[in-house]
């Protein structure tokens, strides 16, 4: 009886092993069905579709055109046309002009820096964590990669954001030169919240403040000067 078993358990593992066997030939010969016939000649720019359904065309733009259709848009540039406005009243103030050397730190997509390059200005940097080219470069705000005193201007619109507010300041004023500025502005605030900001501004004195439309939002500008004997 014992023996009678024991060529069934032989037979069937015999068969398994046959039927695993054929199962994983035919699945490593058979080609597999997708959108993309193999004798389609190969198109460089258009990307590979997403799944084997995803069957429409995607165009493949190149950094500088797709930097140039992204800088077209209604959104972009009202964006732009708001900091323009921003930085024109520093213009009229005497505070900035063509040939003044700006730090835009946190510069986001860039919306600032391009602002102020399309108002004439030769000397425009914006840095932010992920670069944005052409306009921003990689770098991170704590520990600018720039020589003390290099620029006459220092802006940031993201001083709230800072992680470490103090350090960060500290950076700006760094790069700044002596009786330099540096400007930021943040979300609308009273004399008290002023107070505070402008004590995180160690090594220049309170020009001052005042509150302004940015991106359609009420926003506080703060400025300060660089202190001679810093």
């Amino acid at each position: 009886m014992e023996r009678h078993i024991q060529r069934f358990l032989n037979k069937v593992s015999f068969v398994s092993i046959t039927v695993a066997t054929l199962t994983l030939l035919f699945l490593f010969i058979q080609t597999p069905k997708t959108c993309i016939s193999p004798y389609t000649p190969l198109k460089p720019h258009l990307r590979f579709p997403k799944s084997t359904c995803d069957f429409s065309p995607c165009h493949y733009l190149p950094l500088r055109k797709k930097n140039a259709h992204i800088c077209s848009s209604k959104s972009w540039m009202t964006q732009v046309h708001s900091f323009s406005q921003f930085f024109t009243e520093l213009y009229q103030m005497g505070l900035l002009n063509n040939h003044s050397k700006v730090l835009c730190c946190s510069a986001g997509a860039g919306h600032e820096v391009m602002a102020l390059s399309k108002m004439g200005l030769e000397d425009v940097s914006g840095v932010e964590l992920i670069q944005s080219l052409p306009v921003v470069s990689r770098a991170d705000p704590l520990n600018l990669p720039f020589f003390d005193g290099a620029f006459d201007v220092a802006f940031s619109g993201h001083l709230a954001e800072a992680l470490y507010p103090t350090r960060y300041v500290g950076d700006m004023e760094r790069t700044v030169r002596k009786s330099g500025l540096c400007v930021v502005v943040v979300d609308e605030c009273d004399k008290e919240e002023v107070k505070e900001i402008v004590r995180l501004f160690r090594k220049s004195r309170l020009v001052g403040s005042t509150a302004v439309t940015l991106n359609g939002r009420r926003m506080t500008r703060i400025i300060m000067r660089i202190k001679v004997s810093a």
